[in-house]
């Protein structure tokens, strides 16, 4: 995969979305410590903006495959878990930084509201967010596709190992599978 032509340009900036789906779990999370985790979908909103530019998400996706570094950042523990897999990648390309507005828009579209499946602090180190880690019961990727849209932007989307017999109310006109 690391010459997958469905990835975007290593050097290009943007901001994306990591959706994992996972059973209910407790994982060790860095300085967070021990984290109860629902059972469905979580949403990780990351920013690629700095000289490495998306590569930055490439790396997410290697990670999940391969478990092969030591976690940087607090995705990298789900990265690395073999509770949770890496079924998608949402991206936009752009180098405006709409990382936290991103993430403020997930917060609010996500069935059972803000409160369900929150981890606070998490991704968010950096920032005022109350996190970039969130939840979601059904398959996020329309409500990911909406947020993106709401912020003026068309995002791309990179199926990774998702099983389609279970999930058929797709919009078909963005996808690439890896």
């Amino acid at each position: 995969m690391q010459s997958d032509p469905n990835l975007p340009g290593l050097s290009e900036k943007g901001i994306y979305c990591l959706i994992f789906q996972n059973v209910a779990c407790k994982l060790p999370i860095g300085r967070l410590g021990n984290i109860s985790f629902l059972k469905g979908y979580y949403i990780y909103v990351g920013s690629a903006l700095g000289p490495g530019g998306l590569k930055r998400m490439k790396r997410h996706v290697l990670l999940s495959e391969q478990k092969n570094k030591k976690a940087r950042w607090h995705v990298d523990y789900l990265s690395m878990s073999c509770t949770f897999k890496l079924i998608c990648v949402a991206y936009c390309r752009t180098d405006k930084s709409l990382e936290c507005e991103l993430a403020e828009k997930l917060a609010f579209s996500m069935p059972g509201g803000v409160s369900q499946g929150q981890i606070p602090g998490f991704g968010s180190s950096d920032c005022k967010c109350s996190s970039h880690l969130f939840f979601s019961s059904l398959f996020p990727v329309n409500n990911i596709q909406k947020a993106f849209h709401e912020l003026g932007m068309d995002c791309d989307i990179v199926y990774h190992g998702y099983d389609f017999d279970d999930y058929n109310d797709f919009d078909d006109q963005d996808i690439m599978i890896l």
